[in-house]
């Protein structure tokens, strides 16, 4: 029994890397493998008795979805849940690898009521007419997409192809339109549950990834085939009129040494024990050469291994990461405490001691609130944007922990006043010199909302701050000091900026009523904001 529960979570362990464990049929057949029940079958691309299935590429489709290739399941046996699968391993690669069919989307169509060849093109939108999935009546494109925008499950899709003036189309040799990808498929070419014979077809902008998924889904369910394994070709004819057959389900082999894997994984195995552990992992390995080589056979439904390092992964997957000897490191490592966070720690302790509760906001925020609630242009705040952000609540990574603080007041004004918060983190802003074009900052920003703006009390804060990080008040030996300054947030002539050895850390003062009212509060308010990393 504890063996099975082991193999199970290995293989659950690999679930979100290996595209075959996503359906049923490559669970079972996985486990099945992994027990040593069955061996790892041989999928075979075969030639068709008759002509070969054509899908024609024109040259229209290189500004929209210039890629695409295709196969066919022939002589497949369908039971409800054997279909079910099949549609719920399309939607799961949708998902994931085909990146919400941005990369890549999969159409699976009864061949049986098409007619081959079949032209893969671009159209305008108004010239695209056809039935689409579950519709009883035509539609133009343009209609369509109008339709999908209330479809809770395609509008997420639109985008994709909305902005384009040619959308993608795949007719058969009669002008029946089989998809309009990534969005529909038509409804002619619907498959049930009684379909025998399906044409697979995958368009996207990556190539390499559209292969490895016609790959998944036609290794996957080539087990219901009359011929179990085998899968048809497809022809496909590229705009330029070079010709290439798919699916190519490739195999290959590589070479990894026994010494290799038992020094990364930490265990003492002979290259024996080694190769048949892979081979339980589905890639089929036997030791050659001079006893310590490994020749591991890589199948067309691991497309993950890229490097030497995955089969060594395969390996400690197979052994059961809890079957490996816990063991001292060779090299010995006094810890310590990050200094940023020892600080910050120290300051948390000590603002509670001087009455100040702390509070804990979201990094990200609306534009609105670190730019319009303050008076200030977006792009005059330096905010690292949210590319594709699922709420207008979390659209810039915060530049300032203000907004956070005033928002916990506006959702706790009930509370008896008055209210003294602080928060300690990082706020992230643009920078050209890093790699990845931003920084972060420790900031230490402390509110006191009441009946009187308490701007006695922050100054207060301030000092007390001071006192605790060993700076001296005065320009002098790099003392701290406050000049008059504005700031759009703050009422005029109540702010200050505050130096730290001529350096300025940040302000003090009372914020001004506009950005109070914003925030949707009705009393005076003071507030400081200082980064704290000038003090390590």
């Amino acid at each position: 029994m504890k063996s099975l529960t082991n193999c199970v979570l290995n293989l659950v362990w690999n679930l979100m890397k290996l595209y075959d464990l996503l359906c049923l049929e490559g669970l079972a057949r996985g486990l099945q493998v992994f027990k040593e029940r069955i061996k790892a079958p041989v999928y075979k691309r075969v030639m068709p008795k008759g002509d070969i299935q054509k899908l024609v590429i024109t040259e229209e489709t290189a500004k929209v979805r210039p890629f695409a290739v295709a196969a066919v399941l022939r002589n497949i046996k369908f039971t409800k849940d054997r279909y079910d699968s099949f549609i719920e391993l399309q939607e799961k690669l949708h998902q994931n690898i085909c990146r919400k069919r941005a990369l890549v989307a999969i159409g699976t169509h009864d061949l049986d009521t098409l007619s081959g060849p079949f032209t893969y093109t671009a159209k305008r939108p108004s010239d695209i007419k056809f039935k689409p999935l579950n519709k009883t009546k035509e539609y133009t494109a343009c209609e369509l997409m109008n339709i999908y925008k209330t479809d809770n499950h395609l509008k997420h899709y639109l985008h994709i192809i909305e902005s384009k003036p040619l959308y993608p189309v795949i007719y058969d040799s009669n002008g029946v339109v089989l998809s309009m990808p990534p969005i529909i498929n038509g409804n002619h070419s619907k498959i049930t549950v009684n379909t025998r014979n399906i044409f697979i077809e995958c368009t996207g902008t990556d190539f390499t990834k559209a292969k490895i998924v016609l790959d998944i889904i036609v290794t996957m369910f080539s087990e219901h085939c009359e011929n179990q394994f085998t899968v048809e070709a497809v022809e496909v004819v590229s705009p330029n009129g070079k010709s290439s057959t798919f699916p190519e389900l490739p195999y290959r082999k590589e070479m990894v040494r026994a010494d290799l894997i038992n020094k990364k994984v930490g265990i003492r195995e002979t290259p024996a024990n080694l190769a048949k552990l892979l081979t339980r992992m589905c890639l089929k390995s036997e030791v050659i050469g001079d006893g310590n080589q490994i020749e591991v056979e890589i199948p067309p439904t691991r497309a993950d291994v890229i490097h030497a390092c995955d089969i060594v992964e395969d390996a400690a997957i197979a052994y059961g990461y809890n079957n490996i000897q816990m063991t001292l490191p060779k090299t010995y490592t006094i810890a310590n405490q990050f200094p940023l966070n020892k600080l910050t720690e120290l300051l948390r302790l000590d603002m509670a001691a001087a009455g100040f509760t702390e509070a804990l906001t979201f990094a990200l925020c609306s534009q609105e609130d670190i730019a319009d609630k303050l008076g200030l242009d977006i792009s005059a705040t330096k905010a690292v944007h949210i590319s594709n952000p699922k709420t207008a609540e979390f659209q810039v990574a915060r530049t300032t922990l203000l907004p956070g603080l005033l928002k916990t007041i506006a959702a706790n004004r009930k509370m008896p006043l008055p209210l003294k918060l602080f928060e300690i983190s990082d706020v992230v802003v643009k920078d050209s010199g890093k790699d990845v074009g931003a920084k972060n900052y420790r900031h230490l920003c402390a509110v006191y909302y009441s009946k009187t703006p308490g701007f006695e009390i922050i100054h207060g804060l301030l000092d007390r701050i001071m006192q605790l990080l060993d700076v001296p008040p005065g320009e002098e030996s790099g003392g701290y000091m406050i000049k008059a300054s504005a700031g759009s947030a703050f009422f005029p002539g109540r702010c200050a900026e505050i130096f730290v050895g001529g350096q300025s850390i940040g302000k003090l003062g009372v914020l001004h009523p506009d950005v109070i009212t914003k925030f949707e509060l009705t009393m005076p308010c003071s507030s400081l904001e200082i980064n704290i990393e000038p003090f390590l």
